[in-house]
């Protein structure tokens, strides 16, 4: 099984920046299209946004414009490039394939919060 590993959260203050990046254990980027996910409390995950093979992006309306989704095939890695963030960003970020419901194993993801 591959193992995937989100790093890059942290608390911040609304309308600041993160970067956050999902490692994976071997070569599969070049076959899936990837996205990110998150959880909030009390809430079901949801998705964030995706990317495919040929690096074509798409984003839930909520993160338009203010996250962006890339990926280094070589490194096997995805970023997301969160600016102006808002409380209601606060959650736990997954990275995983798209679509499902054939998940990858989840990871752990990494925490998330906005908050003054």
């Amino acid at each position: 099984q591959v193992q995937l590993v989100e790093s890059g959260g942290g608390l911040v203050q609304p309308g600041g920046s993160l970067r956050l990046s999902c490692a994976a254990s071997k070569n599969i980027f070049s076959f899936y299209t990837w996205a990110w996910y998150r959880q909030a409390p009390g809430k079901q995950r949801e998705l964030v946004a995706h990317i495919t093979s040929a690096s074509i992006a798409n984003y839930v309306d909520s993160v338009k414009g203010r996250f962006i989704i890339f990926r280094d095939n070589a490194k096997n890695m995805v970023y997301l490039h969160m600016n102006s963030l808002r409380p209601e960003d606060t959650a736990v970020y997954y990275c995983n394939k798209y679509p499902g419901p054939m998940y990858l194993p989840w990871g752990q993801g990494t925490q998330v919060t906005v908050s003054s």
